[in-house]
């Protein structure tokens, strides 16, 4: 594991997460659930994909065991695909 795969790096380009919810209130949901996390400061849902993505951005270093046990906790799973 290295600094990039275990973090979701502060800046523009952000980190894709895959999610298994597929409708428009349980991905505002998930939404809402990851900001509240510290450091989180975009959440942009790409809908039009399966499964759909979320594409979060950060003002400092996130964890992205932090993102996957906050979106756990509303029943739901987010996957990091990679850096964008």
């Amino acid at each position: 594991m290295s600094l990039i795969t275990e973090n979701v790096i502060p800046g523009k380009r952000g980190k894709i997460f895959a999610t298994n919810a597929s409708e428009p209130k349980e991905l505002e949901k998930i939404r809402n659930m990851i900001m509240s996390i510290s450091g989180v400061s975009n959440v942009s849902i790409n809908s039009d994909t399966f499964p759909k993505e979320l594409i979060i951005t950060t003002s400092k270093l996130v964890k992205v065991k932090q993102i996957e046990e906050a979106v756990i906790k509303i029943g739901f799973h987010a996957i990091p695909k990679g850096i964008f």
